[in-house]
């Protein structure tokens, strides 16, 4: 029995001893004077899968949590009636064609008459130049020239207007193909689902949002520093982001972002002196390298510290060090 008190008494001393080597180690970074901290959590940014078009929800292929690649198929509406808009265009289109045929025909049958009138209205000229040839011939093959001239501008326009509606039907069909196209909805990044925002059998009117994605490749953490030391912070400077969920394994990350204007802190910031003062927002991006590598563990919402360096020539300290997971 005493050796179990024991036991017991030595575990206490070292819990003990172990917090105030905490709360030492965490004073130590907190008076720092070459680093600067600030509250957050990380977040990602976000994709609303839309519809192009209204109409019924038939299918979603993916639940939340899924992990999707771009071009992926994550939704379907139903295209019924689409369908049944591009059968119609193509049979438009096959109409066209044949009329398009009817009228080259045409063409070539007026082309063949004009040249033989072309011919007899330049033979009965000569002739009638030299008075060869009646009056009354000459003007008969003048005649039957311009109407066969005539006749074959209008086959022409005939055919031109043929061809038209073989480009408007093709037109029509490339619209309604579009528009099936747009019924799958595809993954445009790699990325997490994060919530399923409507259900199939739901009709949704034009861009109405039906999935919610999350870009794992693009994870950062918002937090706020004073005044006094956004300043020193420039672009691209070194960030330690140490996560509630792991305390012991720092996230390297850089300064993507600093506000240009000021505003007073949100409540997540530890002390009510440090709510009353004027605070500048900075974005601190985690190389998407490193993201992909751990894409299975990223997790957003997830509370923290980034810590940065006001002196870009001073060392991490030692809790702040990289390690591997």
């Amino acid at each position: 029995m005493r050796k179990i008190w024991i036991a017991i008494l030595i575990l206490a001393v070292l819990g003990a001893g172990y917090c105030v080597y905490r709360v030492y180690e965490g004073s130590r970074l907190d008076n720092n004077p070459a680093l600067a901290h600030g509250n957050g959590r990380l977040e990602a940014t976000e994709v609303s899968i839309a519809t192009k078009l209204g109409g019924r929800i038939e299918e979603i292929t993916v639940d939340e949590g899924d992990y999707v690649v771009k071009g992926q198929l994550l939704a379907r509406s139903q295209t019924n009636v689409l369908s049944a808009i591009l059968a119609t265009s193509k049979a438009k289109l096959h109409q066209a064609k044949a009329a398009k045929l009817s009228k080259e025909a045409t063409v070539n049958q007026k082309q063949s008459i004009f040249d033989g009138a072309e011919k007899t209205y330049k033979r009965q000229s000569e002739l009638w130049k030299n008075k060869a040839t009646s009056q009354q011939n000459f003007e008969n093959a003048e005649t039957e020239y311009n109407s066969a001239q005539a006749a074959l501008l209008l086959a022409k326009a005939d055919l031109e207007g043929a061809i038209a509606n073989i480009e408007a039907a093709e037109a029509e069909i490339a619209v309604v193909q579009a528009n099936l196209d747009d019924s799958n909805l595809l993954a445009p990044i790699d990325g997490r689902i994060q919530y399923r925002i409507a259900e199939p059998g739901e009709v949704l009117s034009p861009g109405g949002r039906v999935l919610n994605l999350v870009d794992l490749t693009d994870v950062y953490m918002n937090f706020f520093l004073p005044e006094q030391l956004v300043g020193k912070i420039k672009i691209g400077a070194e960030v330690r982001i140490v996560l509630d969920a792991l305390p012991d394994f720092p996230i390297p990350a850089r300064v993507s972002f600093v506000s240009d204007i000021a505003q007073f802190t949100p409540k997540t910031v530890e002390t009510k002196v440090e709510r009353q003062k004027l605070m500048f927002r900075v974005k601190a991006k985690i190389d998407p390298s490193l993201l992909k590598k751990y894409v299975d563990i990223v997790k957003t919402g997830v509370p923290g510290v980034a810590w940065i360096k006001i002196d870009p020539n001073a060392p991490w300290p030692q809790k702040l060090e990289l390690k591997s997971l």
